[in-house]
């Protein structure tokens, strides 16, 4: 099982500790609080995602095909998306980053319990995560 693998299986255990979507929700809230603060010199058009509804800066730092993300909203359930997603592919090699997809998701029952806005935005921060993947390793 690969270190994002593992990840994704300790995240569904976690989710698994819920009997409810409110609290899955606040759980979610709750990690986004948890984010480290995003560098202002980050917050500007070059690193801004769009698809998202609410505002999203995504930033990336390869260390010898290893990516370091950073990332942040201006929505509390987005910051939470974030943290999620910054738990299983920050500090990951590029190349299993794009080997593994983000099985969490459907796993939790995570795309069935997001608004239509919210599942695209979802859709459009890991679609950047991969292709943030791909060019570290055409680099």
């Amino acid at each position: 099982m690969s270190n994002i693998e593992q990840i994704q299986s300790e995240l569904i255990e976690e989710f698994e500790l819920f009997d409810n979507w409110l609290d899955r929700y606040q759980y979610i809230i709750d990690l986004g609080r948890q984010l480290p603060s995003l560098p202002d010199e980050y917050r500007t058009e070059e690193y801004k995602l769009h698809g998202c509804q609410s505002q999203v800066w995504l930033q990336a730092t390869p260390e010898n095909d290893v990516l370091q993300f950073q990332a942040a909203s201006d929505s509390a359930i987005v910051s939470g998306l974030i943290a999620l997603l910054m738990r299983v592919y920050s500090g990951q090699p590029a190349a299993a980053i794009l080997q593994t997809p983000p099985d969490f998701i459907r796993a939790i029952g995570l795309s069935e319990h997001l608004s239509p806005t919210r599942n695209n935005g979802l859709a459009a921060m890991i679609t950047k995560i991969r292709e943030l993947a791909q060019a570290c390793l055409a680099a």
